[in-house]
């Protein structure tokens, strides 16, 4: 099983983060860089990490595509996605294998909205109602019950992994949706567990103007999804071919560069 860690500029929270995940669980602790102006490559090596960087910053979801390219690469069964920004709690990556381990899901979200968590976390209020109208749009066009598209911490068996063309996703902060949005219409179970969020200084957040866009993007992603459906469309998000998926056995292919630790 491995964790993977979506890095940029963080070097502040990284320590905190990685001493809280559960290591007698986790056989490997990944984290992708995506060019950090900080000391976020110095402080991964410092905790042993396996560090992969990036020659350019390839953006959210292209850093997304590097970690889950690079855990496939290294022989994880089990992949959880974790913010190294200390906003969503370590402690439940062993809740969320589990989940999986068991058979029951092929996918799990953290959701920031079961528990009612999310404002006393701090989450803007706007964020919040963004969250709320968004997933109520998504649920109804996609045909979904889900209580939140839009948490950044998720798990995934190796299966989704492989199967999902993740190569055809933005590599923008949409990709979080689109890649949910893969996994609903290739009928992998999605189940969810409640967790605790917190909004602070060095927590990573997007501004007004690029939750706009990204609320944006989820629209069209969930009425694509719905036109496809029907047959009225054809989209690469959602198609089964292999030119889109990642490649385990080809790292190159996300333009990858190892760090020596």
């Amino acid at each position: 099983m491995a964790v993977v860690l979506p890095a940029y500029n963080a070097a502040k929270t990284l320590r905190q983060t990685v001493a809280e995940i559960p290591r007698d669980l986790v056989d490997d602790v990944i984290l992708t860089d995506d060019c950090s102006k900080d000391e976020t490559i110095a402080v991964a090596r410092e905790l042993g990490l396996h560090v992969v960087a990036h020659d350019r910053n390839r953006g959210y979801g292209g850093n997304q595509k590097s970690c889950y390219a690079a855990a496939l690469a290294r022989g994880a069964d089990i992949v959880v996605m974790l913010h190294p920004d200390y906003q969503y709690t370590p402690h439940l990556v062993t809740a969320m294998a589990g989940m999986i381990a068991s058979g029951h899901y092929d996918a799990v979200m953290a959701s920031r909205i079961l528990g009612n968590g999310a404002l006393a976390g701090g989450m803007p209020r706007y964020k919040y109602v963004f969250n709320r109208l968004l997933t109520a749009f998504q649920n109804l066009v996609m045909g979904q019950k889900l209580s939140e598209y839009h948490t950044g911490y998720r798990a995934w068996n190796r299966t989704v992994l492989e199967r999902l063309p993740l190569l055809a996703c933005s590599d923008d902060f949409v990709f979080d949706n689109e890649m949910v949005a893969q996994a609903a219409w290739f009928d992998f179970r999605i189940g969810e567990i409640s967790c605790p969020t917190k909004y602070f200084a060095e927590a990573s957040s997007i501004n007004f103007r690029r939750s706009c866009i990204y609320g944006l993007g989820c629209v069209r992603t969930a009425i694509v999804y719905r036109l496809a459906k029907m047959k009225l469309v054809r989209s690469a998000l959602f198609e089964s071919g292999d030119e889109a998926r990642l490649d385990a056995d080809d790292a190159a292919r996300t333009e990858l560069r190892p760090v020596r630790v």
